[in-house]
C-alpha cells in the first residue's frame, strides 16, 4: 500500500532519524516533510514505526494514497507514482 507520511517537528531537530526510518521502505520524496512510502504495513503500524522518532508537540500523519491523484513534481517521482499506482487495488 502507498502512503503518505507527513510530518512537522515544532522544537527538536530529530529530522535525520525520520528520514532513517522513511528510507527503511520503498519510497518518494514529496517535499521536506511530505513523502509517500510503499509498504505491506497498515497505517497503525507505520505510525508506530515512526512514533519513537515524536514528540507530544510534533505533528505527524499517515495518509492512505489511492488512484485518482493528481499533482506536479520531478519526473522521477510522478513516474515512480505512476509506476506504483499501477498495479494497485482499491482497499
Amino acid at each position: 500500500m502507498l502512503f503518505s507520511v507527513n510530518y512537522d517537528l515544532n522544537k527538536e531537530v530529530k529530522r535525520p532519524n525520520i528520514v532513517a526510518e522513511i528510507r527503511k521502505t520503498d519510497y518518494a520524496r514529496l517535499s521536506e516533510s511530505s513523502y509517500i512510502i510503499d509498504t505491506l504495513e497498515t497505517a497503525d503500524q507505520v505510525y508506530a514505526r515512526f512514533k519513537k522518532h515524536l514528540d507530544s508537540n510534533d505533528h505527524f500523519f499517515v495518509l492512505r494514497v489511492t488512484k485518482p491523484y493528481t499533482g506536479w513534481g520531478p519526473k522521477d517521482v510522478v513516474d515512480w507514482l505512476d509506476s506504483k499506482m499501477q498495479y494497485q487495488r482499491a482497499a
